[in-house]
């Protein structure tokens, strides 16, 4: 009687939230219970552990069985209140996050620790601090994805006992000190104007270098097109000295004959089509012709070179190196 009194007169506020919703849930003996989807509700026969009921029809005796624990098997979302903590480079943050858990085995979650999601927060707020002491404020920003996955390690090392099983923690908010985000700032402002100037000066590299290349490409061009006038000019004067000399012309007369038959023999063997002139039979006609206009071309082709450098005939030359005879 006397424990009894003193159980009814325990205040409300000694028991956590999580103890409150767990008590006012239990269910009450009937006889015939019928279990909800992923629940397991946890009996004690004369105190001691029975068994776990599994969702669907269950009998319970009644006095003798009583149900002791509900045990949730859906995931759970615990909002971790916000903290203060210290990094590697003695910067101090405060840093929240969230916690999805599952039970795994009602019984140790029932047995195994008083409040399990209040272990569990206690923990994550623990580890998180642990884990942000090991790295410096930048890296606390670049490496979020990183110190989510050592938390959540962390915890289902020391959980397993407790039946709970950690899913991911993820961190909500971190914030800095009002001095330490105005030089973060800055130091961005910085690096934002440093790439400007050497993306800047990259461009104006570039620009100089296109147009010396091109400058360059320009000259080589016209090199060779002075380079090719040149040879032109030299076969020019080279055929015309030829042809000048004796029997040129019959030499060009034989080399366009040639040409002709050459052309005649390569008929019909590329094309089915041929168009032929009326007196295609007539080679002597036929040279006679491009003679004619060779003669047209060379003229024209001689007075630019008298224009250049005039030549010396052979036998003037040879005059030239005689001596002269004595005056009578």
């Amino acid at each position: 009687a006397v424990c009894t009194t003193l159980l009814r007169t325990v205040p409300a506020l000694w028991a956590t939230q999580a103890q409150q919703r767990w008590v006012s849930s239990l269910p009450m003996n009937t006889v015939v219970l019928f279990v909800p989807q992923q629940e397991s509700w946890v009996v004690e026969r004369m105190g001691r552990f029975h068994r776990i009921l599994e969702p669907g029809l269950n009998f319970l005796i009644p006095i003798l069985d009583k149900i002791r624990y509900v045990q949730s098997l859906k995931e759970i979302v615990i909002d971790v209140p916000e903290q203060s903590a210290v990094s590697l480079d003695n910067v101090t943050l405060q840093i929240d996050g969230v916690l999805y858990l599952r039970i795994l085995d009602p019984f140790k979650a029932s047995y195994g620790v008083e409040d399990p999601e209040y272990a569990v927060t206690q923990l994550a707020q623990t580890t998180m601090r642990s884990e942000l002491g090991k790295l410096t404020l930048d890296k606390v920003f670049r490496e979020r994805e990183t110190l989510n996955t050592n938390i959540v390690h962390s915890i289902n090392q020391a959980s397993d006992d407790w039946g709970i099983r950690c899913l991911r923690y993820e961190i909500k908010d971190i914030h800095v000190p009002p001095r330490v985000k105005e030089s973060m700032q800055m130091q961005v402002e910085a690096e934002r104007k440093k790439r400007a100037t050497v993306l800047e000066s990259e461009g104006h590299k570039e620009a100089a270098i296109n147009v010396a290349e091109g400058r360059k490409q320009a000259q080589i061009l016209a090199s060779e097109g002075q380079k090719a006038e040149q040879i032109n000019n030299a076969a020019g004067r080279l055929i015309h000295i030829q042809c000048i000399q004796k029997n040129g012309n019959a030499a060009a007369s034989l080399s366009v004959a040639e040409q002709y038959v050459s052309a005649f023999s390569k008929l019909a063997k590329e094309s089915n089509t041929i168009l032929l002139p009326s007196n295609s039979g007539d080679i002597s006609g036929m040279v006679t012709q491009a003679m004619a206009i060779y003669g047209s071309l060379a003229k024209q082709s001689s007075k630019k070179i008298e224009r250049v450098t005039p030549v010396t005939p052979e036998w003037a030359m040879e005059k030239s190196e005689d001596p002269a005879p004595p005056a009578q």
